[in-house]
């Protein structure tokens, strides 16, 4: 019984952090491009400081007009947001916050992390398949190929890690890991960092949804709740990929001042910095195009992450 209450516990504890974080990491969002762009509104809704934005933002989604295209796969179609939301929930679940703060240990912890997190390309295709919309579905192709470009630098960066710690576990690796590591995987990390955005289709990736493109992608039959799921579903991808970042190559829950109790603190506190560089490159980067996009991942995030693993086999030899 008591087995069955500590995993109930765990799994309250991730759902929630699944449910706050994610809004946390939009409101902050609208505050940082406030102050980088100048932006009026979102600095005076409420009063002090903005702070009805988001409550704002829920109320406008819930009024809108839940609308289904006449010709559209009706079941497809109200599955979709559902299947490109559901998986970052699965992944958090997994990653490591403190020692013995987990929702579940899983062995293979990385491999399941990025295998689950591909499932959510599914969504897209749904939804650009199931609108009835040709630039729906051409939105929802482009979604897929940049996310098989950006699987592979991402799944090596990762590989690469496995190889330092000797283990595929999230939380053996953090057991393995030392500080000397960061500067010897940081190609890797910027690799695995880089490929998280653009899988996510963030600025300066998103051009899939880009508005100068095909009108948000996939998404253009979307309304209401619906489309806000969508939007929940990239917040909540933000947090998954600095969360594994930060398990990965920034040592997770290891402090400078070694492990006091405060493992969950420097965790979210690296995740919160990753979090802000992300809504920074938002702000500062110009989008891609696709020729760009995938140039960038075959011919520069590829090579550099196989020489990231060239270089942690050398590492390994020399040092055992």
């Amino acid at each position: 019984m008591n087995d069955a209450l500590d995993v109930a516990v765990r799994l309250l504890l991730v759902f929630v952090a699944f449910l706050v974080l994610p809004l946390v990491v939009g409101q902050t969002e609208h505050k940082v491009m406030a102050h980088m762009q100048g932006r009026l509104g979102p600095m005076y809704a409420g009063g002090f400081h903005g702070w009805a934005q988001l409550v704002a933002d829920g109320v406008k989604f819930a009024q809108k007009e839940d609308i289904v295209p006449k010709d559209a796969d009706r079941r497809v179609f109200q599955l979709a947001p559902a299947v490109a939301l559901l998986p970052y929930l699965l992944v958090l679940v997994a990653i490591p916050v403190a020692p013995g703060s987990v929702g579940a240990v899983v062995d293979a912890g990385i491999f399941f992390a990025l295998a689950v997190m591909g499932v959510g390309v599914l969504g897209s295709l749904m939804a650009g398949w199931a609108s009835a919309n040709k630039f729906s579905l051409l939105g929802g192709l482009r979604t897929a190929a940049q996310l098989l470009a950006y699987e592979l630098p991402m799944l090596l960066a990762a590989a690469s890690v496995a190889m330092a710690a000797g283990t595929v576990s999230l939380t053996g690796v953090l057991d393995a890991f030392e500080w000397w590591w960061v500067p010897w995987q940081i190609v890797g990390a910027l690799v695995f960092f880089v490929a998280g955005l653009a899988e996510l289709q963030r600025p300066p990736f998103d051009m899939p949804v880009a508005d100068s493109e095909i009108i948000f992608g996939a998404y253009t039959e979307y309304t209401g709740l619906r489309f806000a799921l969508f939007l929940l579903a990239e917040y909540a991808g933000i947090v998954v990929l600095c969360g594994l970042t930060t398990v990965l190559f920034l040592g997770g829950w290891h402090g400078p001042w070694g492990d006091d109790g405060l493992g969950w603190l420097w965790t979210l506190l690296k995740t919160a910095v990753l979090a802000f560089v992300v809504i920074w490159l938002r702000v500062s980067y110009p989008r891609l195009r696709e020729d760009q996009l995938q140039k960038l991942a075959w011919t520069t995030l590829v090579p550099l992450a196989l020489a990231q693993i060239a270089l942690t086999g050398i590492v390994k030899v020399a040092i055992s």
